[in-house]
């Protein structure tokens, strides 16, 4: 923080406000704040905001953003599934959701690597979020398994994203699984496609396959029939999983959210929340 204002030639006199979320206000952060449940929207994350002044950190309060969680209450095994938590998520999706939002219920798509799914009804709340590991998967099965060699140890650049390639490998993950699909990818290289970025493309979507299972069968979303769905993130991810989608026909609005250059969601998410806190 110091750094931040050293190099923009200000002191902490400068400063009005500071706003965190994320991973800051967990259990391994600075300040531990508890989770909002579902359903909850611009206001209610809001009136959760706790200002805390940790004078070792900044002389300035720092107003925290708490994520949300989709049920309270303990966790059983017969509910365990339908259980999903957010931190930072959670300020991208008001972000998208002042941009976007027309009235509908919808589907947040925020790719990472943690993939996030996140479902938002028609009055504009978060009513739930879904993760999966589905990126650290990729990661791994890029760098440290015998596809490695297959793939060249590189994921899928944008200008070599194959949406064939991409459909196949999903395809073959839907009927065997993600180990069988991934092994085939090796198959491949070796008697069929010696191209990297081919088999890159055909493992990205048998990764992705498990994600797509999980929205439709999971309990930790509520996803009506006129859900629209709204895709973040960068290129190639966002355009796989929108043709993994359009292929699937799942849903009848499926689209990229394209914002101008130099958008942050995080940061806008935080500033519509400083907004109605009547902070600026």
């Amino acid at each position: 923080m110091e750094q931040l204002l050293d190099g923009n030639s200000l002191t902490y006199r400068d400063v009005r406000h500071v706003i965190a979320s994320g991973m800051i206000t967990s259990d391994v952060g600075i300040v531990e704040v508890p989770h909002l449940t579902a359903p909850a929207g611009l206001e209610e994350i809001a009136s959760a905001t706790k200002e805390i002044l940790l004078s070792d950190v900044c002389p300035v309060p720092i107003h925290f953003i708490p994520g949300i969680k989709n049920a309270d209450g303990n966790v059983s095994f017969d509910d365990y599934e339908s259980m999903d938590i957010m931190r930072g998520e959670e300020v991208e999706s008001l972000a998208i959701i002042h941009k976007c939002h027309e009235g509908h219920p919808m589907l947040l798509i925020l790719p990472g690597s943690h993939n996030k799914f996140v479902s938002v009804d028609k009055d504009g709340r978060i009513t739930g979020c879904l993760t999966s590991i589905s990126g650290e998967l990729l990661a791994s099965v890029t760098n440290d398994t015998i596809i490695a060699k297959s793939v060249g140890r590189s994921y899928v650049k944008s200008g070599d994203y194959d949406r064939d390639w991409l459909l196949l490998g999903y395809d073959n993950a839907k009927r065997v699984g993600l180990g069988r699909a991934c092994f085939s990818g090796r198959i491949l290289s070796l008697f069929r496609e010696r191209t990297p970025s081919k088999i890159a493309n055909y493992i990205l979507g048998a990764v992705l396959q498990g994600d797509i299972t999980a929205i439709t069968n999971s309990q930790a979303l509520s996803l009506p029939a006129d859900t629209h769905v709204i895709i973040s993130g960068k290129a190639p991810m966002n355009l796989a999983l929108r043709d993994i989608l359009r292929a699937e026909n799942l849903f009848e609005h499926v689209t990229i959210f394209e914002p101008d250059r130099g958008f942050s969601a995080s940061a806008l998410g935080a500033y519509l929340v400083a907004e109605k806190m009547q902070l600026l």
